[in-house]
């Protein structure tokens, strides 16, 4: 449970940050660059707290894949938005390149690590 709040944090931080300085709850009404700072808080959040338990040699539970997943998909419907509007969308997606990746060497290492 506790590595569970550990996560929660980097979103609740993100979440923070989109009500105090954007005004909202939805990360969807916002423009590119403001989407994109908000994704990239959630991002770094997010595997710096991955990182820490790693570092500190803690197992990393199953919720994390769900977790990663979620923030993924959150940026997968940003860009078909963005597509559908007409929008410039290099940023968000070099960014969900860089992700996907991320997501699949951490299942090869879970994997491997069985």
């Amino acid at each position: 449970m506790k590595k569970i709040a550990v996560h929660l944090a980097s979103m609740t931080i993100s979440l923070i940050w989109l009500v105090i300085y954007q005004q909202t709850w939805n990360p969807f009404s916002l423009k590119g660059p403001q989407f994109l700072k908000f994704y990239l808080i959630l991002l770094m959040g997010f595997y710096t707290s991955v990182l820490s338990l790693k570092f500190l040699q803690k197992p990393i539970s199953k919720t994390v894949r769900y977790f990663m997943l979620m923030i993924l998909l959150l940026g997968i419907i940003k860009l078909l938005k963005g597509l559908y509007l007409g929008k410039p969308i290099g940023y968000l997606t070099i960014l969900l390149m860089i992700e996907v990746l991320v997501i699949s060497l951490h299942i090869d290492n879970k994997r491997s690590e069985r």
